[in-house]
């Protein structure tokens, strides 16, 4: 039985993001269901409401960028110390400023140049999606714990309760 992956489809233009989500339908690089939003602000609400395994994310649309959008979840993942979710920048930016400010600066984990192919998309994705079984495994172990007595925490776990 595969997993499927709640993707999230930034990008203003709803052609493009059909467009992205048949590639990556082609590309077979996993079983995705495609939940989409058409800028960071729309985003951010659908991440917020979702749980998201990964997200493509296009650069430039209004109220909230893609760039502002990687920014912010990059954040809220450090307050609230959450394993960090694939993002890829899904762009026709193409220099190798943005690419650094994308990837080095923001934390994008992938750089995709808009027209891209299936095989582009295979090729500098399957690591990227590879990811996300280690980050839902990191989620699950951090709920296990946060669903743990406080005693038990306290005493060091069954461990602490047979040697402490």
């Amino acid at each position: 039985m595969s997993t499927k992956y709640k993707a999230l489809v930034i990008d203003d233009s709803g052609v493009m993001r059909k467009m992205v989500m048949k590639n990556l339908n082609e590309a077979k690089l996993a079983d995705f269901e495609f939940i989409e939003a058409e800028d960071g602000k729309d985003a951010l609400d659908k991440l917020k409401a979702n749980e998201i395994h990964i997200a493509f994310v296009d650069w430039n649309m209004p109220n909230m960028t893609g760039i502002d959008f990687v920014r912010e979840v990059r954040a809220l993942e450090r307050v609230n110390d959450d394993g960090p979710i694939p993002l890829v920048m899904v762009t026709s930016e193409k220099t190798m400023g943005k690419i650094q400010e994308a990837i080095d600066q923001s934390g994008a984990d992938a750089f995709i140049s808009k027209p891209f192919t299936v095989d582009e998309l295979k090729h500098k994705l399957q690591k990227v999606v590879d990811k996300i079984p280690l980050v839902l495994a990191r989620r699950l172990r951090k709920q296990a714990e946060q669903a743990q007595p406080t005693e038990q925490k306290a005493a060091g776990g069954w461990f602490g309760k047979m040697f402490g």
